[in-house]
């Protein structure tokens, strides 16, 4: 892994056995996010071991993520960073590609192989809100807030958060929090199915410590199979979803014949 590039990102990355946790690392603009943020990210993800069971997002100091720095918006605003004004000049091919970019960022932590869980304290706001929902399950503190802000600031969301959104909380509702790009408290988000746990801030730790350990207490491959015939299981029809259950079933018990 590039250790140049996580320092740009500013993303700190460990590994404690099974579990790899990622660090949003620039507590002192409360992790806001920049286009080297998400290349660190794809790289993470494209370097990840099988050894790897559960990936840990989280963000350093009093908030998860304040979504994008607001610096890379504007020409010259942070050395080393293509500002994202420079896509309004664009081609659409180009365009389109710099976005798919940027959104590998986000699409690895859907990968079977492991559980993503993201801990969630303070705000995780625009990408940091659709980062948070990239992961499959998110734990937040009572003091936690999300928004998807980028109506407000007159663009859309773009980083795979708005199918993950509707998946969770339906179109409408997914609708009248995004265009209205307000506020979500904790008990809110927690009613609406958006998180799977809220906590006091103090035990968030535990929280996630108590998550891990259930993640990993059964064989690893029943976990992962459990998640590919989950993933896209709303997008099948019932045949579909049945048959694939075969296929990832009979996958499984291969593995097991072989002594996995």
């Amino acid at each position: 892994m590039d250790q140049a590039l996580l320092e740009q990102g500013g993303v700190v990355v460990a590994q404690d056995g099974a579990v790899l946790t990622v660090t949003m690392n620039r507590p002192e603009i409360r992790n806001a996010m920049r286009p080297s943020t998400w290349a660190a990210f794809a790289a993470i993800g494209a370097s990840i071991g099988e050894d790897v069971r559960v990936v840990v997002v989280r963000g350093a100091g009093e908030s998860f993520c304040a979504g994008l720095d607001k610096r890379v918006l504007m020409g010259g605003g942070i050395e080393g960073e293509a500002p994202v004004a420079d896509l309004f000049g664009m081609a659409q091919e180009d365009f389109d590609q710099t976005i798919a970019t940027f959104q590998e960022g986000f699409l690895w932590l859907r990968d079977p192989r492991f559980i993503s869980i993201a801990a969630v304290q303070g705000y995780a706001v625009g990408g940091g809100f659709q980062l948070a929902l990239a992961c499959d399950l998110r734990i937040a503190t009572d003091g936690a807030q999300f928004s998807m802000r980028e109506p407000a600031l007159g663009i859309i969301p773009d980083v795979t958060g708005t199918k993950h959104l509707v998946e969770c909380v339906g179109y409408s509702r997914a609708l009248e929090l995004t265009a209205s790009a307000r506020n979500v408290d904790a008990t809110e988000a927690f009613a609406m199915g958006l998180v799977n746990r809220v906590v006091p801030e103090a035990g968030l730790d535990a929280a996630v410590a108590e998550t891990v350990t259930a993640m990993t207490t059964h064989p690893a491959g029943a976990v992962r199979g459990t998640k590919r015939v989950l993933l896209g299981a709303t997008e099948r029809t019932f045949d579909e979803q049945r048959a694939w259950e075969r296929a990832v079933q009979f996958d499984r018990f291969r593995e097991i014949a072989s002594g996995n």
